[in-house]
């Protein structure tokens, strides 16, 4: 079996479209399509249903995903092992991170990173943090720099780097405003501004709230907390920010009992073997934490 036809099958999985899967793979749509026909040949059954521009995995399809992935991942750990024993640090190395942490917290360290090693090539993926988790666990990036998950899958390693502090802020003219010490009920009777369910920084708040029996009324949700910023700003509610984006059109609410933090760090596969650029990549990362 071709293992350029599974890359491309994998890729257009992923994608759902044969258009965006070539340009991941810098090659022609018509060369992508020719290799998925050709494992479609080898494998005699349809792996896409192609309906107008819609593309959705057949029942053979979903069932090949999986272990093409696996095999995918096998080849590139041989890969991997087989060029760290020149101990070279170059070539590809693809990283996922959310908005925020590649905004606030990356630059140095790529800026380090890549004049200590000019020969290796930055692949970043801009995500929320789950979707990069899911990434390194999937083998589709080899390290995450993300918002620690609160229950880590098993086939992740995670390693803190930065304490992130979290506030609860309105703006100057939100009716919460006025008081210095606030009830956590006091919270649900106002408009909240979140990310959404299922995300890290959402889970953390809820382990929270939950227990008080406290739910909460959320009126907007967005997984942008440059957005989320800028909507308490103008007043349309309350939220939960990281205390290094506040500024002066916010003001830090204090509620009884309520202390929120959350980690970041990296995420790697247990089982995967690193490339020497990404234990690199790592190292340079440690620079530049907090101390314990």
């Amino acid at each position: 079996m071709d293992i350029n036809g599974l890359k491309a099958f994998t890729v257009v999985a992923e994608h759902g479209s044969f258009s965006r899967a070539a340009e991941h793979l810098f090659l022609t749509q018509p060369a992508v399509s020719k290799r998925i026909s050709a494992l479609e040949s080898e494998l005699d059954t349809r792996l896409f249903d192609r309906i107008g521009h819609r593309i959705t995995l057949t029942e053979a399809g979903q069932i090949l995903l999986t272990r093409a992935q696996r095999i995918l991942s096998e080849v590139e750990d041989s890969r991997k092992i087989v060029a760290n024993l020149s101990g070279k640090i170059s070539g590809n190395l693809p990283i996922g991170t959310s908005h925020h942490i590649g905004l606030h917290r990356l630059p140095p360290v790529l800026r380090m990173y890549a004049r200590q090693y000019p020969q290796v090539q930055l692949d970043i993926d801009f995500k929320d943090s789950e979707q990069v988790c899911s990434d390194v666990e999937q083998g589709t990036r080899e390290v995450g720099i993300v918002t620690l998950p609160v229950n880590p899958s098993p086939a992740l390693k995670t390693t803190r780097i930065w304490n992130d502090p979290l506030a609860i802020v309105v703006s100057k003219e939100h009716p919460l405003f006025w008081k210095k010490i606030h009830d956590p009920a006091r919270l649900a009777e106002h408009n909240a501004i979140l990310p959404p369910t299922g995300t890290f920084t959402r889970e953390i708040l809820q382990q929270v709230f939950d227990p008080l029996g406290i739910q909460l009324k959320v009126g907007l949700s967005t997984h942008y907390l440059e957005t989320i910023k800028m909507m308490v700003s103008i007043g349309l509610g309350w939220s939960v920010l990281p205390i290094s984006m506040i500024d002066r059109d916010m003001h830090i609410l204090k509620v009884k009992g309520i202390n929120l933090n959350r980690t970041l760090g990296s995420v790697q596969h247990m089982d995967r073997t690193l490339s020497n650029a990404a234990r690199a990549f790592l190292k340079t990362l440690q620079q530049y934490a907090d101390e314990d």
